[in-house]
């Protein structure tokens, strides 16, 4: 019989963080990596035993392999993007943010493989099932933030910001808000950029992904990440973003794909001038 972590830990929205560890543990192998984070195959290593253990759940090997699967035709855009962003959060701390407030954490490991200044706080919110599998996993390894850390169990969906505060975060401070390919329903996508807006001093940065994903890959990964939730997600998020945060106190200017890709060693281009990102700044 399976451990409840198998069952509760790694189902859900936590699908689309393990294919994301798949991803960057595959770039960390390459001699022409965009970016290195040693903690990924870690996480790899750690779920992949679970689902093949032969203890777990009918079926858990064949979810394994769809993971593996989805990384694999995702690769290429999502680990340019993870670089991408990579750049975007030391722009942001270069330009004066000592917050960041990484939403939807997942298993992310930028504030314990990026080269950020001590006196940065870094947050990482994420549901609580998501770090009693994270957390454990990170602590074996033997992991340590190079900046100050704190984990905040909350849903995105639901009301956040009480939690983030009693972590020790500042709204008068200037915040970085990372944010990598959160599926929410349209309502719950406008309450967090309301709220988001609410918490940030002027200088406070955030960006939206314009993206376009073929619809086979899309409805695949949308299955995915559904498996064990009672409810489906949306991974349409927020309508028309770019016009929403001009209107609500956010100066925006917005960088096509292949223009960022320019100068990066290698480049994933998509030769559509409508995909990218809107980087915001508040006023």
């Amino acid at each position: 019989m399976a451990t409840p972590k198998l069952t509760q830990i790694l189902a859900g929205a936590s699908m689309s963080a393990l294919g994301v560890a798949v991803i960057r543990a595959q770039e960390t192998a390459r001699t022409d990596r965009l970016y290195a984070d040693p903690y990924a195959q870690v996480f790899v290593d750690a779920a992949r035993s679970a689902f093949l253990d032969p203890a777990a759940p009918a079926g858990s090997a064949d979810t394994w392999e769809r993971v593996e699967t989805l990384a694999g035709r995702f690769y290429e855009g999502r680990t340019v993007g993870v670089r991408l962003a990579d750049d975007r959060v030391r722009d942001w701390v270069g330009a004066g943010c000592r917050q960041v407030v990484d939403l939807g954490a997942g298993l992310d490991t930028r504030p314990f493989r990026m080269d950020l200044p001590e006196e940065v706080s870094w947050f990482d919110i994420d549901l609580p099932a998501t770090f009693e599998f994270k957390e454990p996993v990170l602590e074996r390894a033997g992991a340590a933030p190079r900046c100050g850390r704190h984990v905040v169990p909350a849903d995105l969906s639901g009301e956040w910001a009480n939690a983030l505060a009693e972590a020790g975060f500042r709204p008068e401070e200037p915040t970085a808000w990372l944010g990598e390919g959160i599926s929410l329903s349209r309502d719950s996508a406008i309450a967090l950029a309301t709220t988001i807006t609410a918490l940030s001093a002027p200088g406070s940065r955030y960006a939206l992904d314009r993206l376009a994903v073929a619809e086979r890959d899309m409805r695949d990964l949308e299955r995915l990440v559904r498996e064990g939730r009672s409810t489906p997600v949306s991974a349409r998020g927020l309508p028309d973003g770019e016009r929403w945060l001009a209107e609500h106190g956010w100066r925006t200017e917005f960088r096509s794909w292949d223009d960022l890709v320019a100068g990066l060693p290698r480049r994933w281009t998509t030769g559509n001038p409508e995909i990218g990102v809107v980087l915001a700044v508040r006023v």
